[in-house]
């Protein structure tokens, strides 16, 4: 990266950090439970430990970081148990914004939903899980963007933002996109139908499923 994008201090070295930090975790590339050693991450995206530090708190605040007193920063781990009581969360606000995309979504957002449906459905056929959880996680964004329900999606992206680790596990899980596929194109046609009764219950019925995988881990 140019030097000048990548400041060594003050507001922009702290944002810098942060925004590295945040996709490490959320690609996976820094595992839970992981050690963050500030001198080491200070030097690695060349600013200060000060920079560091604060992307940290924040991180923290996010839900991804855990302060150990004396013993500094890890990538905190979810327990199972954790992620059941988000993914409840998640049913409320993801029904809710799924009813709302029911009612707001224009024709060209409609078959852009449909566009989605049919590249899962591909991947699927295909036997390619990590493609299928891409478009997976597509299709939610897409869904809570047409919502338009500005609060509801600020609550779910910091909790979708601690499920990363288990959305990967439950992706590679043996049959498990073709479980949930239905359950995604009963999603798309409960909105296409503009019913947003049909389409909070759908949302509801494959975080439910999603629920169930969960706990029987």
């Amino acid at each position: 990266m140019p030097e000048e994008a990548r400041p060594g201090s003050g507001e922009q070295a702290k944002q810098y950090a942060l925004d590295q930090l945040r996709k490490a975790i959320l690609r996976g590339e820094m595992s839970p439970a992981q050690r963050l050693v500030e001198n080491e991450l200070a030097e690695q995206y060349d600013v200060t430990r000060a920079s560091i530090r604060a992307a940290l708190l924040e991180l923290a605040s996010e839900g991804l970081v855990e302060r150990i007193r004396n013993r500094g920063s890890r990538v905190r781990v979810v327990t199972v148990e954790e992620a059941v009581e988000i993914t409840e969360c998640r049913m409320a606000l993801e029904g809710l914004c799924a009813a709302k995309a029911a009612q707001e979504a224009t024709d060209a957002q409609l078959d852009e939903l449909t566009g989605l449906g049919d590249a899962m459905s591909k991947a699927v056929e295909n036997g390619d899980p990590l493609t299928y959880s891409d478009l997976n996680h597509e299709l939610h964004a897409r869904i809570r963007e047409i919502s338009g329900q500005h609060t509801a999606v600020g609550l779910l992206e910091r909790l979708n933002a601690q499920l990363v680790r288990h959305r990967f596990q439950l992706a590679l899980r043996p049959g498990r996109s073709q479980q949930s596929l239905g359950e995604h194109l009963a999603m798309i046609e409960a909105i296409r139908a503009r019913d947003p009764q049909a389409a909070e219950a759908a949302v509801r019925a494959h975080l439910r499923s999603v629920i169930d995988v969960l706990s029987a881990d």
